[in-house]
């Protein structure tokens, strides 16, 4: 098992998160044009300076100070670095194969998520949330070389393991009863409320700064369905009661209907995917406040290349079957007002190609504003990490990218980006 440091014991998601390695120094950014997401509007030029890998100011367009070190980003619209609330990291990605966990050692998966992380900040994601690895911890590990500066990547909050029944959704399934499951692929594996809370603290002291239930069946998991709930309400609830302790909080996976309901009864946050909900599911997350962060571009990569690569029947038919479902559901929940932040499951994809679930977040309702709203100030509300990420207001950090066009009246320019700020570093 991967093993973490005793200094990264505590990970708590009401912490702020670590700030990027910089010299103190102050540079300005020359933005084009700058989209505010706290205004929900695009301004014009405006002259950014950052101090100490912070924003210290938003001053108009004119010139810097004579002898400073300048960024000219003026051909561009300059935005706050995105954040992408559903990510895995540390794991191997989507294959044809059930094995394709088993097939990796940890030295292996702590090189793949290395490379994942850089290329998941080379597409202009700066923060994270990474919800989980079947290997326990590796995303811890990843978070804490990113934040010593061993590794290049976002901003990272990290789960440690899937909480989950044994052989649910989040347990690496579909081999013969007799093939035993590595242990550090079942960190996160309960039987009961009790024993919930003992595994939830561990996977704090180990490092967690949050906690991703598996509430219901999966898609890509076999021998599960994904409308059936796994996770019993009790259960969620105990784990919930411990991230408060924590001064944390949790997250569910949920697709079917009863299982988000209870999650959400049971204090979650946020719910992952939402495929199944319906207008009782929607109308009590707006009343509790409870984000959906609903993966609505996954489903299209899914039926295109699993079937070109002939992934499990049982993992496409559950595709079909909640893909569209999902869609109607995300559009139900835009007219709702209930808080959706963005996250696309990436891992299913390859890494780096978040930004295409713009367009589909549009398609099914949004404006683009609200679009990328999801992906700063509501995603940053959703990790507690408000004060520091998701705008570029003064005293945030100066984590900002540069696009070539007005993404509020083309959301596709999101895939383009052409330059990468995080703490004040030219990363791209």
């Amino acid at each position: 098992m991967i093993r973490v440091l005793l200094a990264a014991a505590i990970g708590l998601a009401a912490t702020a998160p670590a700030a990027t390695p910089v010299h103190a120094e102050t540079l300005y950014v020359r933005a084009g044009h700058l989209v505010d997401p706290e205004a929900g509007a695009v301004l014009g030029a405006r002259l950014l300076r950052v101090e100490d890998g912070r924003v210290a100011a938003v001053l108009p367009d004119g010139p810097a100070p004579k002898g400073a070190k300048v960024v000219d980003w003026s051909a561009f619209t300059v935005l706050p670095g995105l954040i992408d609330c559903h990510v895995h990291l540390a794991d191997t990605g989507q294959t044809a194969n059930v094995a394709e966990p088993l097939l990796h050692s940890p030295m292996e998966i702590a090189y793949i998520g290395a490379r994942n992380a850089r290329t998941t900040l080379m597409a202009g994601f700066t923060t994270v949330h990474d919800v989980g690895s079947f290997r326990a911890f590796a995303d811890v590990e990843l978070r804490e070389a990113i934040n010593r500066g061993d590794v290049i990547g976002p901003r990272m909050q990290a789960v440690g393991a899937y909480v989950t029944v044994p052989g649910g959704g989040g347990e690496v399934t579909g081999f013969s009863p007799e093939v035993r499951i590595p242990e550090d692929m079942r960190a996160g594996v309960i039987t009961d409320a009790a024993d919930a809370r003992a595994k939830v603290n561990y996977l704090f002291q180990h490092g967690a700064d949050s906690i991703k239930l598996i509430a219901t069946g999966a898609v890509l998991a076999s021998g599960t369905e994904a409308g059936q709930q796994e996770l019993t309400e009790d259960e969620m609830r105990a784990a919930v009661e411990v991230a408060a302790t924590r001064k944390s909080w949790v997250t569910a996976h949920a697709h079917g209907a009863a299982g988000i309901k209870a999650a959400i009864r049971a204090g979650v946050r946020a719910i992952e995917h939402a495929s199944l909900i319906d207008d009782e599911g929607i109308a009590l997350a707006k009343a509790k406040g409870v984000w959906l962060d609903m993966d609505i571009y996954n489903g299209d990569y899914i039926a295109d290349v699993g079937r070109k690569e002939h992934w499990p029947e049982n993992y496409l038919r559950k595709n079909d079957e909640t893909t569209e479902a999902q869609r109607l559901a995300f559009r139900k929940a835009v007219k709702a007002g209930v808080k959706l932040s963005f996250g696309t499951d990436a891992g299913v994809y390859p890494h780096g190609e978040n930004a295409r679930q713009f367009a589909y977040m549009v398609r099914y309702g949004m404006t683009p504003m609200q679009a990328i709203q999801s992906a700063t100030t509501s995603a940053a509300e959703l990790m507690g990490w408000s004060k520091d990420v998701g705008a570029l207001s003064a005293g945030h950090f100066a984590d900002m990218i540069a696009v070539p066009g007005d993404p509020t009246a083309d959301i596709t320019v999101l895939q383009k980006v052409a330059h990468v700020m995080k703490g004040g570093e030219v990363v791209r």
